[in-house]
C-alpha cells in the first residue's frame, strides 16, 4: 500500500503555516510560512481602540502560497498521495457574509471597511456588548446561556463582536446576511460550499464562543437574542443549528481549488477547528493532561471522559464542550489574553528610541540604521531574559499584573488593565521584565487553581507553541510558579500537526484522533522541573499578585 500524506493548515495571528505530514509517523516532509501582508502593515487596525481586523485576501493568498511552497521539491507521486487537509485558525474570528457566504470585505464597496473584515480574536471593541450579554443571561428569567461558557461571556467571542458591528455600522448590518467563523469559512471555500445555511460549522467554535449547546437545541433562542437587541431579530435562523467535530469531512476539494493548489479533487477537507484545540491534539493530549498553547496569548486545554465529569459545570473558564478537542470527550478551555504579547509590548516600549531617534540621526548611514534597528529588535527579549535570570532570587520587590489585554481566565474581563507595583529609582529594564514574566506565570497558576478548585485534577502539563520552544527562562519560571514539571512537545508546529492528525482521520487513514496521535505524535523533547526553593518563594509572591489583582479589579468596577 502506498504511503499517504496530509496537509495541516494553521492560521495564526500573524501568519499561516502549511505542513505536509507522513501519516505513518507524523514526519513533516514539507512546510512553509506566509506572513499576512496587509496585517503586517497595520491595515484596518487601531491598537489604541483595541480594534484588530484582518482581510480575507491575507488568508486566501497565504493559503495558496504556503501550500505551494510546502509542496515545492516533493515528487508528483507524493503530491498525488495527499489524501486530506484540515484547517485550524485563531478564534473567535468571525466575519459578515452575504447570501453566498462571501465576506463583505471582498466586495468593492466594503474593501476598506474594518467592520467588513474578519474580527480577530484579540479585538476588544465589544466590551460593552459582552457586559450586556452577561447581565441579560442572569436577569431575563430564562436559561443562562453562559453556563457552559464558564458563566461569563467575553468580548473576544462571536455574539459580542457581531452585535457591536451591527450596532455601529448600518451599511454592514443591512448587507450582512449571516456571520461565519474563520475556521468554518476556509474549509467552505476549499470545498466550494460557502452557503452560510449549509456549510459545516465547527463544534469547538460554536460551543466555546457562540453559546451553542445541544441542551439549547443549538444557539440561544430568538427571545433572548431580541431582548439583547431587536437588531438581532431573525439572525438565529440564518446561522446554524448543527455543529461538527474535527473528525468529520466537510467535503472534497473543489475543482477550482484543486487546480489552484495543484492537488487532486479527491482530497478530503475536514471540518475546521480553533488553533489551540488542534494544538492540544498535536501535543498528544490525554485525559487530565493540561496542554498549554503558549504564544502571543495562551490557551489551556483539558479533556475528560464524559462519564467522569457528568453534569459538572466548571465556572470561570472559557467553556466546556462535548467533542471540542477530542471527539467523545469533554473539552475544557481556559487561557490568558496576553502572554508573549506582554513581553513583546515591553520590548517595543524599550525600542522607542531606536525606532524614533536613532533612525533620524543624519550622521548614521541608512544601512547602519537598519542594522541597529533589526539587531536590537531581534535580540532584546533574549537579552532581557538572560539578565533577568541572573538577578538574585531575593530581588522580588516588583509585582506586576499580566492583564495588558484584559483577563480571559478566571472569569473573563477585558476591561481590566495591567500594572507594575513597587517601582523605585533602581528598577531597571531586566527587573521590570522579570516582574512581567512572573506575572504571566502567576496568571497561568490562576488557571490551574480554577480547574482544581472546580474538582478537576491536573495530572501533568505539556507546553507547545513559540514561547515554550524559544524561551527557557520563561518556562523555568512557569514551572517554579506552578510547582509542577512542564514537558515541552517536540514538534515545532504543534497546531499544524494537530490539523494534519485530524486530516488523517477525515481521509480514513486512522480510525480516530487517539489513533492518529499514537501514529503521528512527536513526543517530548524537554522537561522543566521546579526548583523547590524558588517554588516556595513564588508561593509568597503569588499571594501578593492576587492581592494586587483584587485591588485593581475592585478599583475598576
Amino acid at each position: 500500500m502506498e504511503k499517504k500524506y496530509v496537509i495541516g493548515l494553521d492560521y495564526g495571528t500573524d501568519s499561516v503555516r502549511t505542513v505536509i505530514a507522513d501519516t505513518e509517523n507524523g514526519e513533516i516532509i514539507g512546510t512553509s510560512v506566509f506572513e499576512y501582508p496587509r496585517w503586517k502593515k497595520g491595515f484596518y487596525c487601531d491598537p489604541a481602540e483595541n480594534r484588530f481586523r484582518q482581510h480575507p485576501l491575507d488568508y486566501i493568498e497565504g493559503m495558496e502560497q504556503s501550500v505551494k511552497d510546502a509542496m515545492n521539491g516533493l515528487s508528483r507521486k507524493v503530491i498525488d498521495n495527499i489524501a486530506g487537509i484540515t484547517v485550524d485558525t485563531t478564534g473567535s474570528t468571525p466575519v459578515a457574509v452575504d447570501h453566498e457566504g462571501v465576506p463583505l470585505s471582498m466586495k468593492d464597496e466594503f474593501r476598506d471597511d474594518p467592520d467588513a473584515m474578519f474580527i480577530l480574536w484579540k479585538d476588544h471593541t465589544s466590551v460593552k456588548e459582552a457586559s450586556e450579554i452577561n447581565h441579560l443571561a442572569r436577569s431575563w428569567g430564562g436559561v443562562d446561556y453562559t453556563k457552559f461558557e464558564g458563566g461569563v461571556y467575553s468580548s473576544e467571542w462571536f455574539w459580542a463582536k457581531l452585535l457591536h458591528v451591527i450596532r455601529s455600522n448600518e451599511k454592514v448590518r443591512k448587507n450582512a446576511y449571516s456571520w461565519v467563523e474563520h475556521c468554518d469559512w476556509i474549509p467552505a471555500l476549499l470545498t466550494g460550499n460557502t452557503d452560510p445555511l449549509i456549510l459545516k460549522r465547527s463544534r469547538c467554535a460554536a460551543g466555546h464562543k457562540a453559546m451553542w449547546h445541544k441542551e439549547f437545541d443549538g444557539l440561544p433562542d430568538e427571545e433572548f437574542l431580541t431582548r439583547l437587541d431587536p437588531l438581532l431579530a431573525g439572525l438565529r435562523a440564518r446561522l446554524f443549528r448543527e455543529t461538527y467535530t474535527c473528525d468529520i469531512c466537510a467535503g472534497n476539494l473543489s475543482e477550482e481549488w484543486a487546480k489552484r493548489l495543484g492537488l487532486s479533487a479527491e482530497v478530503k477537507v475536514g471540518a475546521g477547528a480553533f488553533d489551540a484545540h488542534l494544538g492540544a491534539v498535536g501535543g498528544e493530549i490525554t485525559p487530565y493532561q493540561l496542554i498549554k498553547v503558549m504564544g502571543t496569548s495562551t490557551c489551556d486545554m483539558l479533556v475528560a471522559p464524559l462519564d467522569e465529569v457528568g453534569d459538572k459545570l466548571v465556572a470561570g473558564i472559557c467553556g466546556q464542550v462535548d467533542g471540542s478537542i477530542v471527539p467523545g470527550m469533554l473539552g475544557l478551555e481556559a487561557g490568558q489574553s496576553a502572554f508573549g504579547d506582554v513581553y513583546a509590548w515591553f520590548g517595543k516600549l524599550l525600542l522607542w528610541p531606536v525606532n524614533e531617534i536613532i533612525t533620524e540621526m543624519s550622521w548614521l548611514d541608512q544601512e547602519s540604521k537598519e542594522r541597529i534597528t533589526k539587531e536590537t529588535a531581534d535580540t532584546i527579549i533574549a537579552e532581557l531574559s538572560g539578565h533577568a535570570q541572573a538577578l538574585n532570587d531575593d530581588e522580588t520587590s516588583l509585582v506586576a499584573l499580566d492583564w495588558l489585554n484584559g483577563r480571559r481566565t478566571p472569569y473573563a474581563n477585558q476591561v481590566l488593565k495591567g500594572a507594575v507595583t513597587g517601582l523605585s529609582l533602581g528598577s531597571d529594564a531586566p527587573r521590570i521584565f522579570r516582574s512581567l514574566v512572573e506575572a504571566t506565570a502567576f496568571g497561568s497558576r490562576m488557571i490551574n487553581d480554577r480547574f482544581i478548585s472546580e474538582g478537576l485534577r491536573i495530572d501533568g502539563v505539556i507546553a507547545v507553541g513559540g514561547v515554550a520552544k524559544k524561551n527557557p527562562y520563561v518556562m523555568q519560571v512557569v514551572a517554579d510558579v506552578l510547582n509542577m514539571p512542564i514537558r515541552v512537545a517536540t514538534s515545532e508546529q504543534t497546531c499544524a500537526l494537530g490539523s494534519a492528525m485530524a486530516a488523517s482521520v477525515v481521509a480514513g487513514i486512522h480510525k480516530d484522533i487517539p489513533a492518529a496521535q499514537i501514529a503521528m505524535g512527536g513526543g517530548i523533547e524537554k522537561e522543566y522541573r521546579p526548583d523547590p526553593v524558588r517554588a516556595q518563594k513564588y508561593n509568597d509572591l503569588y499571594i501578593r499578585y492576587k492581592q494586587l489583582g483584587s485591588f485593581v479589579e475592585n478599583e475598576l468596577k
